[in-house]
């Protein structure tokens, strides 16, 4: 059985999915809310237990039977102010799920971020040692935090503390796909765009806040969610599972080109709006990010990634032009 926190998300629904789909049996720790939209991201899949995040303490004393954790559940809003909260649920959650695997013998994979990588100045190498995780300078509240827990985990590697049997951090760069829609203002841009180009406008992007950079020329490494759960399946297969790992597709795209593909998938012309930067983005925004994702291929996932024009294609024609949306 396999326990995923934040399993009620977007990359947790997906994940849970294609484990439901493969016979596997899956806790689901979340909370649904009263919005009436991320039960339905469950819907169609409803999983073997859903307990809520304050009982998952009292739940895995009791429960015997989880052979692996999938740690997904955290505040992930790139705006986050609440610094306590974060770091609690970032952190201190992460740290004793940690230990609850190291005894109990379990598997351990959790979230990481691309936005411990701040802004790129240090580069995108997914290294697993003190000095070079010491190297990155996240930009903003949640980068700092999962930055915090990947250096705490490369502590205890670095004093040879028991740990779990098998485990690993992934670095999430920019996930798009279906069963995203609760994530309000954290949508991803794909979205974003498609709902613009829908109403008949132009994708609206911002301008460049960088000298260097012509605007929609902000590059990120886009990932459709159906590679990140063929990654994450992989990773919960893979005999020998030790490090941090980053999850993007190794080829950053402008948002030129997102907005294009946006268009080219509604069936219009490619166009685009430019708009100034909100004040609380400036300084914060990563102008270009880009995985290098050989250390991945190094331990056996070997993956055709899709394009950034077949998963947007994928997305919209197989997900948002549909009645329903969901997976």
């Amino acid at each position: 059985m396999i326990l995923v926190t934040g399993g009620a998300g977007f990359i947790g629904s997906n994940l849970h999915a294609a484990l439901a789909a493969d016979g596997r049996e899956v806790v689901v720790a979340d909370w649904l809310g009263h919005d009436g939209q991320k039960w339905r991201n469950l819907a169609n899949h409803p999983p073997t237990q859903l307990i809520a995040p304050e009982q998952l303490e009292a739940f895995l004393e009791h429960d015997m039977r989880i052979t692996a954790i999938v740690h997904l559940g955290a505040i992930s809003e790139t705006t986050a102010t609440d610094a306590d909260l974060v770091w609690h649920t970032n952190v201190t959650l992460s740290q004793k799920l940690w230990h609850w695997c190291t005894e109990r013998r379990v598997r351990f994979i959790y979230a990481s971020s691309a936005a411990t990588y701040g802004n790129g100045a240090a580069g995108f190498d997914d290294e697993f040692s003190l000095p070079a995780l010491r190297r990155l300078k996240p930009l903003n509240l949640y980068g700092w935090s999962k930055h915090a827990f990947d250096l705490w985990v490369a502590g205890q590697a670095a004093e040879h503390a028991r740990m779990p049997p098998a485990w690993a951090g992934i670095k999430f760069f920019n996930v798009y796909g279906p069963n995203e829609y609760h994530k309000g203002k954290m949508i991803s841009v794909v979205k974003v765009k498609h709902d613009e180009v829908r109403q008949g406008l132009a994708p609206r992007l911002f301008r460049s806040d960088h000298p260097a950079i012509a605007d929609g020329q902000q590059a990120r490494d886009f990932i459709y969610i159906d590679d990140v759960v063929a990654a994450l399946k992989f990773l919960l297969s893979v005999p020998e599972l030790r490090g941090i790992y980053n999850l993007g597709t190794g080829v950053p795209r402008s948002y030129a080109d997102l907005a294009a593909a946006v268009c080219r998938a509604n069936g219009v012309e490619p166009r685009i709006e430019f708009i100034d930067m909100p004040a609380n983005l400036r300084g914060q925004y990563q102008s270009y990010t880009a995985a290098r994702m050989d250390r991945l291929a190094g331990i056996g996932f070997n993956h055709r990634f899709h394009t950034l024009e077949e998963g947007v294609s994928a997305y919209i024609r197989n997900h948002l032009l549909k009645a329903d949306s969901y997976l």
